[in-house]
């Protein structure tokens, strides 16, 4: 009789056992923190340089981690960005190749692969496109661009709510809630943060307002670029800041002191749009708006018939900077709040944090704003991990990595092999400082024209020392410039007889590239086609 108890009790240790196993192996798979705003510009982040802000809390993943200087995106452009990122594919393959083309719901991403493994899955802020994200436990996302002030947030568990507040502090909190009351201790968790800051057009908090807007910044060296020696694409984009900003939107001129000096906007919906975003805010937070801003709109209107064309160029680019960088201040605290909180709570030191952009920006370098270039300030994004069991603090890293190599990475970091489609690189062997042949050229297209800010398609191969570019479509224009004795990429070489074999070697790489990731011509015609028929039907907005 003791026989079976016997074997029956050896079978529940030995059940224990396994599941106690289990457990630990559980708790030892990293917890992943995703923190991602949008149009963050590498040069606003001080761990890359201090020469417009201070971002203290972000630079600390770098400090405790790992600063990629040449970390770029394959579509500078929001929705295609966010949907790369999440498939793990170039957008010819996942479809989204603009904000205007449908993501293709059967496309699977890693959240959804992380879920059915064991992991919760959350994400709080902007996604972009899609009011249902697959693939997480908990959701609260900002309904397209979202607002600055009192934003809408869709639900998975209440439907559409309305919250009072700035949208930064908003998401932070909805994003430390959950780390508090809902994390479930016994599994790891994958928590994507998304801001919607600095996204144009830039509101800045209260308490920073108030403080940037008596501040001034460095010119850069290209703000007057006269685009000489550069084809069609650079002088024909629409991104300048004196002449396509918008006054009431972008630099907060009423639509009133408009209409007194005569200003034309250039865009009609402008006014209207400003009227409805600063409309959002209740009267408190009105009272403080207009102190400020009306304080800046009397002295505008005294100074403005006597500025000349540089002199409003100079205007403009400050009263850029004033609010994109005050709508950074925030993003930088609640980075902080959250690191804070891994922290004291013992989960840093089994979590992996990344701080990354949905793509690079334009801070008045060649006159612009915006992105959708392959030019480095476009193409090129800020990326900090730190992950302490993994990362040796303080490190840096100069290889071309890409955010098509997120979801590699991450599904690798939980022990999960990645579906053969994805097309991205695992970035753990740079973590562990051992990617010394990473990747020797990152391919790029961006496809969203004609339409607002009127950037030609294009792609092209980027190396660490060079840059081939096609602009297509409208023209049959090619680009090369030198990286490392043009960084600020002035000068068209791609005719230079001294560039010949260069040229050659990229054409031939370039063409590689498009095999290997399954990009083609006949891929590129279909998108027009299917682009002209949106455009057709009044779908497309210039």
């Amino acid at each position: 009789m003791k026989k079976p108890f016997l074997f029956s009790f050896m079978c529940f240790l030995t059940a224990a056992t396994l599941l106690t196993s289990c457990q630990q192996e559980e708790r030892k798979r990293p917890n992943i923190v995703f923190i991602m705003s949008d149009d963050h510009a590498y040069q606003a982040i001080s761990a890359y340089s201090n020469k417009l802000l201070q971002t203290p809390n972000i630079d600390r993943i770098a400090n405790e981690g790992m600063l990629f200087s040449n970390a770029c995106v394959t579509n500078s452009i929001c929705a295609p960005s966010r949907a790369v990122i999440l498939t793990g594919k170039h957008s010819h393959l996942n479809g989204k190749i603009d904000n205007y083309f449908p993501f293709d719901t059967t496309n699977i991403t890693f959240p959804q692969i992380l879920q059915s493994n064991g992991y919760q899955t959350a994400m709080f802020g902007k996604l972009h496109f899609g009011n249902n994200p697959k693939g997480f436990d908990e959701f609260k996302i900002l309904p397209g661009q979202g607002h600055y002030y009192n934003p809408d947030f869709i639900t998975k568990k209440e439907g559409t709510i309305t919250l009072t507040g700035y949208v930064t502090d908003l998401i932070t909190d909805m994003t430390l809630n959950w780390l508090k009351n809902e994390r479930q201790e016994d599994k790891p968790f994958f928590l994507a943060f998304l801001h919607k800051a600095p996204h144009r057009e830039w509101l800045p908090a209260e308490r920073h307002y108030k403080e940037f807007i008596n501040r001034s910044f460095p010119e850069p060296a290209t703000l007057f670029d006269t685009y000489e020696g550069r084809g069609r694409a650079s002088k024909e984009q629409e991104m300048n800041l004196l002449t396509h900003m918008n006054w009431a939107g972008d630099s907060k001129i009423t639509p009133e002191n408009m209409d007194k000096l005569g200003i034309k906007e250039s865009h009609s919906y402008d006014k209207g749009n400003y009227t409805s975003t600063v409309g959002r805010m209740n009267p408190e937070q009105r009272r403080a708006w207009d102190e400020v801003y009306g304080k800046m709109n009397e002295e505008f209107i005294k100074n403005y018939p006597n500025m000349s064309r540089t002199d409003q160029m100079k205007w403009r680019y400050q009263r850029y900077m004033q609010d994109y960088l005050g709508s950074i201040a925030a993003v930088d605290e609640g980075v902080g709040k959250v690191l804070d909180f891994l922290k004291e709570n013992g989960l840093d030191e089994n979590t992996i944090v990344v701080y990354t952009s949905d793509q690079g920006f334009y801070l008045g370098e060649h006159g612009w704003f915006d992105k959708r270039f392959i030019f480095d300030e476009s193409f090129k994004t800020p990326l900090l991990v730190k992950w302490p069991s993994v990362i040796k603090p303080g490190s840096k890293n100069s290889q071309m990595v890409q955010n098509l190599d997120f979801a590699q990475t991450f599904l690798e970091a939980a022990g999960i092999i990645p579906p053969a489609d994805m097309q991205g690189e695992s970035l753990i062997p740079i973590f562990k400082g051992e990617g010394k042949n990473f990747r020797d050229a990152a391919y790029y297209h961006y496809y969203e024209y004609p339409s607002v800010h009127m950037v030609k398609r294009h792609y092209g191969i980027v190396t660490e020392k060079y840059k081939l570019v096609h602009f297509y479509y409208d023209i049959d224009e090619w680009e090369l410039y030198d990286r490392t004795s043009d960084p600020n990429e002035m000068k068209n070489v791609y005719n230079d007889p001294k560039y010949a074999s260069i040229n050659a070697e990229l054409h031939k790489k370039l063409a590689d590239l498009r095999i290997k990731y399954k990009d083609s011509e006949e891929l590129d015609k279909q998108y027009i086609e299917k682009y002209k028929e949106l455009e057709k039907d009044g779908k497309i907005f210039r």
